[in-house]
């Protein structure tokens, strides 16, 4: 007895019914394949990490990141201003060089300059021990960028006179990479300046 042939448009019918579910499973795959490459695109985008001060890794949301950057920025000119005019004859190599990490080659170019006019040298020759007092700063935003202008009072110890000064620096801050400890606040200070020193007395530090 012979095998009746299958008529072959109803095998036409059933191969382009395979070949359509299979297009729609692959483009249905790819879909939710670009869709999960975004979402974790887009996850990573709004993530930042901090460091704890034991050491590890803390997640952080951008937008939280974005809130606090005011306070990290005041916190790292405190730093910087610290390290930078905190100085004496025992620690200003130590503190000068951890100062450079924070800021580009404009700090950089201050503190050659600095040493070029004999700054450092009059501090180990007369054992002059400078100390900053406070120091205010204040933040602009403008389109993403940050501008400041920090206050130091600081004081030169020499001996039996005790001056007491007033600088008033400006400069930018850029965001960069985290590198803790020597920057862990991920700013960098660029375009700084001395803009103005002066000589104050008690009653100018009371007003």
């Amino acid at each position: 007895m012979k095998t009746a042939y299958k008529n072959i448009y109803n095998v036409l019918k059933l191969n382009r019914f395979i070949v359509l579910t299979v297009v729609v499973f692959a483009l249905l795959s790819s879909t939710f394949s670009v869709w999960m490459a975004f979402t974790a695109n887009k996850n990573a985008l709004n993530s930042a990490f901090a460091i704890n001060t034991d050491g590890s890794i803390i997640p952080l949301k951008l937008v939280t990141q974005k809130e606090n950057i005011r306070v990290e920025a005041l916190a790292h000119l405190e730093l910087f201003h610290n390290y930078f005019y905190n100085i004496d004859a025992s620690n200003y190599e130590r503190n000068l060089k951890k100062a450079l990490w924070l800021g580009n080659s404009s700090v950089d170019n201050l503190y050659r300059q600095k040493k070029a006019d004999g700054v450092y040298n009059r501090l180990l020759q007369y054992s002059l021990v400078q100390k900053v007092l406070s120091i205010d700063s204040r933040i602009t935003e403008n389109n993403g960028s940050f501008s400041f202008t920090s206050t130091t009072i600081f004081e030169i110890n020499r001996g039996s006179i005790i001056d007491t000064y007033e600088l008033v620096s400006t400069g930018n801050l850029v965001m960069v990479d985290r590198n803790f400890p020597n920057n862990p606040h991920g700013l960098l200070i660029t375009d700084f300046f001395e803009n103005t020193l002066k000589k104050i007395n008690d009653e100018d530090r009371k007003k």
